[in-house]
């Protein structure tokens, strides 16, 4: 268990590690940093919804012959519907962004912000969680070494991310160390939604690749509805198209190296 529990923390400790940016550099991203960030974050989970989640959900359907792909695309729809469904009941505000999405509400920019940030890593915690629960459930073709490779692989988008966070909560005002916690907790709910995973995979072990594609439709979600547009606004915008194919080609290195 020991694996399982440092492979759910791997992630959360690359938000930690670029929130502490903070301290290091000028408060404020340059906008084509922040672009060429976004596109690597987005390519890395479109990478890893596809080569860790949804063919290793596909694979242990391989019973339903050539309807396998019925749980996939089951579980692909339910991770969007869900994120869908979250995004139009919390109050959040994506980065750049004037005007709040979700229904009104009093809280401050900065509270926001770290909520946008935060359903951001709802289903990255949940991805971790639905493959550390396969590889637990020993269900051929998912290893530790493909657990890892997930891990590992949003740790590093993680990073930056945390940094996205914690620097504009600065500039708006935020001490040093409080926009530090801020970028830290938008994380904090990635180790929480693995544990829950796992926990929920484990009781009902058939469900396994319902989870993986849940995971992956709800990352997906994420990457258009927030990363894309993110990462494609303003002139330039080749650089987030590069900085995806960046991550996509990195987390598919790692899936097959690892796993």
């Amino acid at each position: 268990m020991s694996d399982v529990f440092e492979g759910l923390m791997i992630p959360f400790l690359g938000t930690a590690l670029g929130a502490g940016c903070v301290f290091f550099l000028k408060d404020t991203l340059n906008r084509s940093v922040q672009r060429g960030l976004t596109g690597f974050a987005a390519g890395v989970m479109v990478a890893a919804s596809v080569w860790s989640l949804l063919i290793p959900a596909m694979e242990g359907s391989a019973d339903l012959g050539q309807f396998a792909f019925v749980p996939a695309v089951v579980g692909f729809w339910a991770g969007t519907l869900f994120l869908l469904v979250l995004d139009h009941i919390i109050p959040h505000l994506h980065m750049n962004a004037q005007q709040a999405e979700g229904p009104h509400s009093r809280l401050s920019r900065t509270t926001m912000l770290v909520l946008a940030v935060t359903l951001h890593n709802i289903p990255e915690g949940m991805a971790v969680g639905a493959i550390y629960a396969g590889w637990l459930s020993g269900s051929e073709g998912i290893t530790l070494g493909a657990a890892l490779a997930l891990s590992l692989g949003i740790a590093i988008q993680n990073f930056p991310e945390g940094a996205i966070i914690s620097m504009p909560l600065r500039a708006a005002g935020m001490g040093k160390w409080r926009a530090f916690a801020g970028g830290v907790l938008s994380g904090a709910v990635e180790p929480i939604g693995g544990v829950l995973t796992v926990l929920a995979t484990a009781l009902i072990v058939p469900v396994l690749p319902y989870a993986l594609s849940f995971a992956a439709g709800a990352m997906i979600y994420v990457v258009v509805e927030e990363l894309i547009p993110e990462m494609s606004e303003g002139e330039h915008s080749n650089i987030g198209v590069l900085s995806f194919a960046v991550g996509f080609t990195l987390m598919m290195m790692l899936d097959v190296a690892l796993g």
